[in-house]
């Protein structure tokens, strides 16, 4: 079996695949990829299923060897892709499918835009598989170990043909602000005036990761409109923007405990959650309410 060995991960680096669906009721959320689009997109430049497992790198900074000739691919957050086969590194493009020939290696530079890039591998990430996936969810510990230097990462049996394609035609994500859309929430009069979610200006906070992102600002209406009341836990999905009682809401991402106490006061459209996924620390957000 091909393998790749791992030099270095940069901040964090973890397995991820389409998630495990449908275990709610046993405390278990979906997890998987943080930003699914850049995650499929990824494993069709390979054809590879489409929730094959592929390495989740946070800001960038992996560097991995490859034991026999592999083909690869990087999607997601704006990165330098460096590819060595002795005679010293060469950039290849992103969103494309590139190969990688026995002993050579390939390094991820550190992340100009976006938070996460997603490697795929013709292949897919062979790993140990929990409860129908081998996706590692930080909040619960479920799934394999973060990467590490010195580990060993297993490739799965090649798919089909590669598809005739040079290059997918993606955008990077934004280094500037960010616009986000959402839908009302089931508990927006537990807080004094929703509406200041949509009026206020936000940034992320480096209090963020796959769990949920945290945004600051000044958005005195989102206080509670009676501290003292308690609302029982409710199931809680993936893009819920939750408000507690110091009024600054968390956006849930991929991570996302199952139940939460405090109020949702507005839910990310779907589409819009892979985009809040690659917003970095200190980045300006602005939310909407979707028309």
């Amino acid at each position: 079996m091909s393998t790749l060995e791992v030099f270095a991960t940069g901040p964090l680096t973890t397995i991820q695949d389409g998630g495990r669906p449908g275990l709610a009721s046993l405390g278990v959320s979906r997890s998987g990829a943080a930003d699914r689009r850049s995650h499929r997109l990824a494993n069709r430049l390979l054809s590879n299923p489409e929730d094959a497992a592929t390495l989740e790198v946070t800001l960038g900074g992996l560097s991995l060897r490859a034991t026999d000739e592999v083909w690869l691919a990087v999607t997601g957050a704006d990165v330098d892709v460096l590819v060595d086969h002795g005679s010293g590194p060469r950039p290849v493009g992103m969103n494309a499918p590139f190969v990688v020939h026995a002993g050579g290696s390939v390094t991820l530079g550190m992340a100009r835009a976006g938070l996460r890039a997603y490697v795929a591998v013709r292949g897919g990430i062979a790993a140990e598989s929990t409860l129908g996936s081998c996706s590692t969810d930080t909040l619960s510990g479920l799934g394999p170990e973060p990467l590490a230097a010195g580990m060993v990462v297993e490739i799965g049996p090649r798919p089909g043909e590669l598809p005739d394609l040079d290059v997918a035609p993606v955008a990077a994500p934004t280094a500037g602000e960010v616009e986000l859309r959402a839908i009302r929430g089931p508990r927006d009069t537990w807080v004094v005036d929703a509406d200041d979610l949509v009026r206020a200006a936000w940034q992320a906070s480096d209090h963020s990761d796959r769990v949920g992102m945290r945004l600051s600002g000044n958005a005195p209406g989102l206080g509670h409109r009676d501290p003292a009341r308690q609302l029982p836990s409710e199931g809680m999905v993936r893009g819920a923007i939750q408000v507690p009682p110091s009024g600054q809401p968390v956006v849930f991402l991929a991570d996302h405990p199952v139940t939460g106490g405090y109020p949702v006061v507005a839910v990310l459209i779907d589409e819009d959650v892979d985009r809040a996924a690659q917003i970095r620390p200190g980045q300006s957000v602005r939310l909407h309410w979707s028309r």
